[in-house]
């Protein structure tokens, strides 16, 4: 291969790259709907809100997670009816599979009769996650 070939390669390499990494973190915290997914709080060993449950996926080593786990908190906290719940994929590797959990965090937004109503991907935005407690 020639020296010109090979830096064009290295080249549409890095440019492929770069776009990738836009559009991933362009999708980086946005609200995805939940699809027929049903959250198992029992199964998960934690029990569910009156009125929404904010179902934080993370792990022991996940540098993000702690960051978004005071937001949820702090979004729990004032709305009435509404409780954060942190599951630890660490300890829980199949929940990971049974809800195709695969970056933390990952949130959901889950209504009273578990059915998940909102799914986010990495740190959610705050006013996305209000405007899915208000639809729940």
């Amino acid at each position: 291969m020639s020296p010109a070939s090979a830096l064009a390669v290295a080249g549409a390499l890095l440019a492929l790259a770069i776009i990738g990494g836009v559009l991933l973190r362009a999708l980086d915290g946005r609200r995805r709907g939940g699809g027929h997914l049903r959250f198992d709080a029992g199964g998960a060993g934690t029990a569910l809100a009156p009125r929404a449950t904010l179902v934080q996926f993370s792990t022991e080593m996940c540098s993000r997670c702690p960051q978004v786990r005071r937001m949820l908190g702090e979004l729990a906290t004032g709305h009435d009816g509404v409780e954060h719940v942190e599951v630890d994929l660490t300890h829980r590797p199949d929940l990971s599979a049974r809800y195709r959990v695969l970056q933390t965090p990952t949130t959901f937004v889950v209504d009273r009769s578990g059915a998940v109503r909102a799914r986010f991907h990495g740190v959610p935005h705050r006013h996305a996650i209000d405007e899915a407690i208000a639809a729940v």
